[in-house]
C-alpha cells in the first residue's frame, strides 16, 4: 500500500468517536443501538473500500460517513412492499401484484386484520370451515353444487390431480399442455400430483374421438385446460367443455375444466371480448372447475375451485388442502369482491381492474392530455407528447386482445430513457413504465388522477440530467 492510501485510512474517525456525535444520538433514540453501529461499520467499509480503489477526493470527514450511514438506516426502515404507480398500461401486471383490489376488499380487510370468525361458528360456537365465507356466494353466481378456495389455481390444478387420479391417467390435449410465468409447466404439475399423464390429438388439432379412445381402465378424469396466455388459429380443432363432459358421462371418467384466468358474468356485456365463465362449465356438465382470484375476477390472488359436491367433498378431505388454505384477508377480500359481482355493471363501476379494461379511449385521451400539460408545467424543456398506443391485460388474460390507449412519450433531454426510469423506479413513489425507441411511455390505462398527480410530483422532483463536460 502507498503511503498517501494509508495516510487517509487513518483518519477515519472510529465507530466509537462517531457514536459520541450529537446526530447519532438523535439516531439512537429512534434505532436500537445495535443496527445503528452496525450502519456505522457498513459506511466506515464502504468509505474505507474506496481509498483502497483509488478513488479520488473520497470524503473521510465524520459528516460524510454519517451520511452514508443515514442512507443505509433509511433504506432498512423502507418497508420492501411498497406501493407502486403503474405506468405501464398493463392491468394484471403479474410483478406489480396483478389485480389491485376494491375499496370495498380493501375495507373488508381491515375489519379482518384482527380477530374474527375465520374458523367460529357463532351460532353454535362450534369450529366451522373458512370456505364457508365465499361458498355459498360462489354457488349463486356460477350455480355449482359446492365450492372451495385455495391459495392459487395453480395449487388448485395440483390438488384437483392428486385428489382424483392420483396414480390414475388423466387425458389431455397436446395442444392444451400450457407453460405460464414463472416457469409452470403443466406436465410437471401432473407428475408432481401422483397423475399419469395421456397426451391425445396433436398439437394444433384434437377431436372427441382422441379422447374417447384413450380412455381405458385406469383412466380418472378428462381435463380441458383453457389456453389463457395464447391463442391458436389456422388449421386447428379442439373440444369444447359440453362435448367433454358428455363423453365423461357416457364413459363414467370424470371432466375437469381448468379455465385460467376465468370469469363470473360475461364480459361482452361491458364491451370486452368473450372469456369462457365458471358458470358456461358448470352448466355444460364439468365435474370440477377452477380458475385464478386475482385476474378478471378482480381479487385477491386465490384459486377457486366449484363443482359436485361429493366431488368438492374429496378435495377438502385431501391432506394438501390445509397446506394450500387461504388466510383470513385473503377470504375477507375476496367475499367483498364477489358481492360486487352479483351486478356486472357494479363490478364494472367497483373494480378497478374492470374500471381499467373498460375505460374509454375518449377519456384516456383527456387524461393523455391533462398529464402532459402537468408534466410540462415541471419540466420545462423536456420533450412531452400525448398520442395513441395499446396496451393489455396482462396475466394471460384477453391475450390477443391488443385494447386501444393513450400515452404520454417522454424523450428525455440529457438522458437515456432507460436511465430516466432507473431514476423513477427509485422514486418515493416508484413509477413503473415502458421504455420504447428511447422514450418513455406513460400510458393512462393503469394510471388514476392520483397516480397522475403523484408521478407529476415525482417528476418534478428528479435530480436534473448530468451536463456533458467540456473539453
Amino acid at each position: 500500500m502507498s503511503g498517501e492510501p494509508e495516510t487517509t485510512l487513518r483518519r477515519l474517525p472510529s465507530i466509537t468517536a462517531l457514536l459520541e456525535s450529537e446526530r447519532v444520538g438523535a439516531w439512537l433514540l429512534r434505532w436500537p443501538r445495535h443496527q445503528v453501529v452496525a450502519a456505522l461499520r457498513a459506511a466506515c467499509d464502504e468509505v474505507r473500500e474506496k481509498i483502497l480503489r483509488g478513488a479520488e477526493a473520497t470524503a473521510v470527514e465524520p459528516e460524510s460517513i454519517l451520511d452514508c450511514a443515514q442512507r443505509v438506516l433509511d433504506g432498512q426502515s423502507t418497508p420492501s412492499l411498497r406501493r407502486v404507480i403503474n405506468a405501464t398500461g398493463i392491468v394484471l401486471h403479474t410483478g406489480l401484484g396483478r389485480a389491485p383490489l376494491a375499496e370495498a376488499a380493501m375495507e373488508a380487510v381491515r375489519r379482518a386484520a384482527g380477530y374474527c370468525n375465520l374458523e367460529l361458528d357463532l351460532s353454535s360456537g362450534q369450529r366451522g370451515r373458512r370456505s364457508v365465507h365465499v361458498a355459498a356466494l360462489l354457488r349463486e353466481l356460477t350455480g355449482a353444487q359446492a365450492a372451495t378456495v385455495v391459495n392459487n389455481n395453480a395449487a388448485a390444478t395440483l390438488l384437483i390431480l392428486n385428489t382424483l387420479c392420483n396414480g390414475r391417467e388423466a387425458v389431455v390435449s397436446r395442444g392444451q399442455l400450457v407453460e405460464i410465468g414463472g416457469s409452470y409447466r403443466l406436465p410437471e404439475v401432473m407428475a408432481r400430483s401422483g397423475a399419469i399423464l395421456r397426451e391425445v390429438g396433436t398439437t394444433n388439432r384434437t377431436r372427441l374421438s382422441d379422447y374417447a379412445v384413450a380412455i381405458n381402465e385406469r383412466t380418472a378424469l378428462l381435463v380441458r385446460v383453457h389456453t389463457s396466455n395464447y391463442r391458436q388459429s389456422g388449421f386447428v380443432e379442439s373440444v369444447g367443455i359440453a362435448e367433454l363432459a358428455a363423453l365423461g358421462r357416457e364413459r363414467n371418467v370424470l371432466v375437469y375444466d381448468d379455465l385460467g384466468s376465468g370469469a363470473l358474468f360475461d364480459l361482452r356485456a361491458l364491451g370486452l371480448p368473450p372469456e369462457p365463465t365458471a358458470a358456461d362449465s358448470v352448466r355444460a356438465g364439468a365435474d370440477v372447475v377452477s380458475f385464478s382470484g386475482d385476474k378478471l375476477l378482480g381479487g385477491p390472488q386465490a384459486g377457486l375451485i366449484l363443482g359436485r359436491a361429493n366431488v368438492i367433498r374429496r378435495l377438502a378431505a385431501n391432506p394438501l388442502m390445509r397446506t394450500y388454505r387461504p388466510d383470513k384477508l385473503t377470504f375477507a377480500a375476496l367475499e367483498a369482491t364477489l358481492r360486487l359481482h352479483r351486478d356486472p355493471q357494479l363490478a364494472a363501476a367497483e373494480l378497478p381492474t374492470m374500471k381499467m379494461l373498460t375505460c374509454s379511449a375518449g377519456e384516456l385521451a383527456a387524461r393523455a392530455a391533462r398529464l402532459a400539460e402537468m408534466l410540462a408545467a415541471v419540466l420545462p424543456g423536456e420533450s412531452l407528447e400525448a398520442g395513441q398506443d395499446v396496451s393489455f391485460a396482462g396475466a394471460g388474460s384477453l391475450p390477443t386482445e391488443a385494447l386501444p390507449t393513450w400515452v404520454v412519450r417522454w424523450r428525455p433531454i440529457g438522458r437515456s430513457a432507460d436511465d430516466l426510469h432507473a431514476q423513477l423506479r427509485g422514486a418515493d413513489p416508484p413509477v413503473v413504465a415502458r421504455v420504447r425507441d428511447d422514450a418513455l411511455i406513460l400510458d393512462l390505462r393503469t394510471l388514476s388522477d392520483a397516480d397522475c398527480q403523484a408521478l407529476v410530483a415525482v417528476a418534478g422532483s428528479l435530480p436534473p440530467p448530468s451536463l456533458p463536460t467540456a473539453r
